[in-house]
């Protein structure tokens, strides 16, 4: 028997729409836990806490893709930082977002950390050796078909990076602080003739206001998966 015909995906502006909500009342991460040795022990305890929902498939008849991205918390004097990139245009996978350095999994790769490491390298040139891995969040299910493993760990200056124009339109980096401040996670809903579907959204000034819409709209994966990393630091 044929599967049903799926209607297309919407095609919308994230930034256009509507925020339903904040998490302005949801509790704050303590600020021992946002430095290196507050994270060192968080990853080594085993605390209980519950990730949001997952994302909802667009299509439930494709096996999802493996894939990791790396979350590099920068050690910086101010405090720690995540280097985010812009993705570039023309690529067929969430062209234009901001993405954390990731990608598919590879035979090659021994493990999700591997896979994670070698994107970083590749979309960033960010030496392996300066990152010092502290653990994995849970796989993240994208609406797109990818099960991403979230690998978290600290990027330990001097480093320089450089992107890969081919994949990467930008790099920069955002005070953990703020991404970890629950005030700053918006609830932004898409409704359309076949029904809704909501997504977390941070976004983040630029230092040059002079860029069009003057801030980094960090959204959909990335954002969902940042929400997670709030969820396990305030457990």
């Amino acid at each position: 028997m044929s599967r049903p015909v799926r209607p297309p995906r919407p095609v919308f502006e994230p930034e256009s729409l509507p925020v339903e909500s904040t998490g302005a009342d949801l509790p704050a991460v303590t600020p021992e836990r946002l430095s290196a040795d507050g994270l060192r022990a968080r990853f080594e305890q085993q605390l209980r806490w519950e990730a949001e929902p997952r994302e909802v498939l667009w299509r439930d008849d494709i096996d999802p893709r493996v894939a990791a991205v790396l979350i590099p918390l920068v050690v910086r004097d101010a405090g720690l930082t995540v280097l985010l990139t812009q993705r570039a245009d023309h690529l067929s996978d969430h062209a234009g977002q901001v993405s954390f350095p990731g990608g598919r999994h590879e035979p090659t790769d021994a493990n999700t950390i591997a896979t994670a490491l070698r994107e970083a390298q590749e979309e960033v040139s960010l030496d392996p050796q300066r990152v010092e891995v502290l653990g994995a969040l849970p796989d993240y299910l994208t609406s797109t078909g990818f099960r991403v493993t979230p690998v978290v760990g600290l990027v330990h200056p001097p480093f320089t990076v450089h992107a890969d124009t081919l994949e990467v339109a930008d790099i920069f980096e955002v005070p953990l602080a703020f991404l970890m401040n629950p005030a700053n996670h918006e609830v932004r809903v898409l409704r359309w003739e076949q029904g809704e579907r909501r997504f977390f959204a941070m976004p983040y000034p630029r230092a040059d206001r002079s860029e069009t819409g003057g801030h980094y709209f960090i959204w959909g994966a990335t954002a969902g998966m940042l929400r997670n990393f709030y969820r396990f630091l305030a457990a």
